[in-house]
């Protein structure tokens, strides 16, 4: 049976800076972290080609005296498994094995099976140049665990083992101690995409930028984002939070991961969509409205019937005045929209609409959240009317609250299917790891919105 294997890989840096407030965070847990690593041993294939280098000369590469003709074979495949060292990083362990041929000082072929441990201490940087985390290696060494020889026994035994065990600590590092740097590679261009600029649509763009070096604690690393909004002219938009800043659920899975964005970062992305909620809106039949005309205003208005005796369609154009606001409470969130609601009465083709009336709003519509394609969904209901007030009128007095049925369920069949349709955009989510969050499950917490990943 193999024996463990250890590879350290320390994620060191404390956290150097105050976490911008507000944005997002993420908590990578033992289950994404095992599967990244694994998957980057995977993707390189680091030891096959380790072995398949063994034999080949390299430039400045002194011979081994008593061995020639190096090759390696039956590598095995690597088990890996990780804890985290509070304060320093990650401690990784890989069990693997192999055999290396070649000819002996007697002269025979000789072929040499080996379980070995590798030790390193790959350290989390801070790119000077990029901002992005970057591994670097440490400290490579190679333990070695069980070894047998096809040599026979009674050839001078404590010259042969004497022999194996310095030519293999000669051979190891130069064929072992490489692949952890390759290895690094591969995991270091998973980083690479973290602080790419992503689109919402034609509106703008979202950035997650490192805000501090990640922090490791005995369940997981954590990595702290300033987000940055940037609609496609004027300035970025500033999350303006609180003052109190959202945190993780303290009952979070143990080695799990999480990512949490705050509500005023989402927020601060749903200022980029508040033109797009400006709507006009015509037609005699929506939904299960009564027929939109001023015969079925009149109902409610009636000075309505004496300025228009005969039935005109009505058109209604909704404003949203203020950038929408998400807030968050165990279980709920809302988002808030203050707007203008206008009607019109409808003119002879070539005329434009007459206003009848302004109504000043405020409603508040309940979300819920998914995710698809690591975009952030949301999709929206009428939670409830909050204000309405007459801002002006063109048919005299009138109480608005007279028109508060009316209005929220305008609001539910001819509103909110629009509002639906813009939030189909979607919100890029951070890029980085490959991480997946399609599989997240949802949990609204206060002031923030809580994934909790899932791998495939």
């Amino acid at each position: 049976m193999l024996q463990i294997l250890c590879l350290c890989l320390a994620l060191c840096g404390p956290l150097t800076g105050i976490r911008a407030e507000p944005g997002a965070l993420l908590r990578l847990g033992m289950d994404i972290l095992n599967h990244e690593v694994q998957s980057a041993m995977e993707e390189s294939q680091i030891l096959e080609k380790m072995a398949a280098e063994a034999g080949a000369k390299r430039p400045g590469a002194k011979p081994i005296k008593g061995l020639s003709n190096v090759k390696v074979k039956d590598v095995l495949v690597p088990v890996i498994t990780l804890n985290f060292v509070p304060g320093v990083g990650i401690f990784q362990c890989v069990s693997t094995g192999m055999t290396i041929t070649g000819k002996s000082f007697t002269g025979a072929n000789m072929e040499i099976t080996v379980v070995l441990n590798i030790t390193a201490t790959n350290r989390l940087l801070q790119d000077e140049e990029t901002g992005l985390p970057m591994f670097k290696s440490e400290d490579c060494k190679i333990i070695l665990g069980s070894m047998k020889t096809n040599l026979p026994s009674n050839m001078m035994p404590k010259v042969i083992n004497k022999f194996i065990d310095s030519t293999l600590h000669k051979v190891l590092p130069d064929l072992m101690c490489p692949a952890i740097d390759a290895v690094l590679v591969y995991v270091n261009k998973k980083w690479a995409s973290m602080h790419n600029v992503l689109p919402v649509g034609q509106m703008g763009t979202v950035q997650y930028v490192l805000a501090s070096s990640p922090a490791t604690t005995a369940s997981h690393i954590q990595v702290d984002f300033s987000t940055v909004v940037q609609p496609q002219k004027g300035k970025a938009i500033q999350a303006d939070g609180d003052g109190v800043a959202p945190g993780f659920p303290e009952d979070s899975v143990k080695d799990s991961s999480q990512l949490l964005l705050s509500a005023a970062f989402l927020t601060a992305e749903l200022a980029l969509l508040q033109k797009s909620l400006d709507v006009k809106i015509k037609g005699k039949k929506i939904g299960e409205l009564p027929p939109q005309t001023t015969k079925t205003l009149a109902g409610f208005i009636p000075q309505v019937a004496e300025a228009y005796p005969k039935s005109k369609s009505l058109v209604t154009q909704i404003r949203i005045k203020k950038p929408p606001k998400v807030t968050m409470e165990p279980g709920k969130s809302l988002l808030h929209l203050h707007g203008t609601l206008e009607m019109f009465a409808a003119k002879r083709k070539g005329k434009a609409p007459v206003s009848l009336f302004l109504l000043e709003t405020h409603f508040s519509l309940d979300v819920q959240y998914s995710v698809h394609e690591n975009r952030l969904q949301m999709i929206t209901s009428l939670d409830r009317l909050l204000g309405l007030s007459r801002g002006s009128s063109s048919v005299g007095d009138f109480n608005a609250k007279d028109l508060t049925g009316f209005t929220t369920d305008y609001l539910q069949e001819a509103y909110l299917p629009r509002v639906n349709d813009v939030l189909q955009v979607g919100f890029p989510l951070p890029d980085l790891l490959a991480i997946n969050y399609n599989m997240a499950e949802m949990n609204i917490v206060e002031n923030a919105l809580v994934l909790d990943l899932k791998l495939d």
